[in-house]
């Protein structure tokens, strides 16, 4: 059960992209983009997980047509 107080989700210092990319380092934009990748990736999969069982439980409760 998650607490009312609690936030959604985190955001972590390494999934910030800061607004002057000229601090960063070549290897660090690199790391940085390969992580918000795999995040987006994360979300797709959720998002589709869920988009599935919403179209099963749509199904099941679809009224009969007559």
């Amino acid at each position: 059960m998650q607490d009312d107080d609690e936030p959604r989700f985190r955001r972590t210092q390494d999934l910030t992209v800061p607004g002057d990319l000229t601090r960063l380092s070549v290897e660090e934009m690199t790391r940085l983009r390969d992580r918000l990748k795999a995040e987006v990736e994360r979300l797709d999969a959720e998002i589709a997980r869920r988009d599935d069982v919403r179209r099963a439980a749509d199904a099941l409760f679809k009224k009969p047509a007559g």
